[in-house]
């Protein structure tokens, strides 16, 4: 299944399906049209939304500053803006993760 991208300026935007407090930190693929990310942090004082960042600065090859939260920042399903270098880059490399985890 795909997820569904929103193109912006200077990037592009989606959603995530965090599980917080998890026995390890990883990308699971495609869940209910979201990218699953697993993360250690508890849900408690943003410290998950922190790593939820940093998770996909890492596997999107972007800074930490280019990933921002646009909505459901005190919930499990997130909508993120990755904001750096061309959207069709950023798209090809949601698909490749996709790939890897399926």
């Amino acid at each position: 299944m795909v997820i569904p991208v929103r193109r912006e300026s200077g990037g592009l935007s989606f959603e995530v399906a965090v599980l917080p407090r998890s026995s390890r930190v990883a990308i699971e693929g495609e869940f209910d049209g979201a990218l699953r990310v697993r993360l250690t942090a508890p849900p408690v004082d943003g410290s998950a939304n922190k790593q939820c960042a940093e998770v996909l600065a890492k596997a999107f090859g972007v800074p930490k500053s280019a990933v921002e939260i646009v909505s459901g920042k005190s919930s499990k399903r997130k909508r993120v803006r990755i904001l750096h270098g061309d959207a069709s880059t950023i798209e090809n490399e949601l698909a490749t993760l996709l790939d890897m985890t399926s």
